[in-house]
């Protein structure tokens, strides 16, 4: 898929629990667009934020079931795609 812009790919750095922990290992987590692969994740950060990415992996979400109101048949939430990045050693931190 085209994306316009690096921003298109890259929603938000997650700042949760468990990405604090990856933090010691020079890891961020980062919430992507559901149809971005590995490349253009990696190119999307190093230009956002100007580092070296050294690898990345990524973990898909299914949208969890949901009821609305009284109604008996369950809606879904959307799906996400969450981002582990591990940058090169010598780069800068990003939070």
């Amino acid at each position: 898929m085209k994306f316009n812009s690096p921003y298109d790919i890259v929603k938000h750095l997650m700042m949760t629990e468990k990405s604090a922990l990856l933090k010691e290992q020079n890891k961020y987590a980062f919430r992507v667009a559901v149809k971005a692969t590995k490349l253009e994740v990696a190119a999307a950060i190093e230009e956002i934020y100007g580092v070296k990415v050294k690898s990345v992996n990524v973990l898909n979400f299914m949208g969890k079931l949901k009821r609305a109101g009284r109604s008996p048949i369950p809606g879904r939430r959307a799906s996400w795609k969450k981002a582990v990045v591990t940058l090169a050693e010598g780069s800068i931190d990003l939070a």
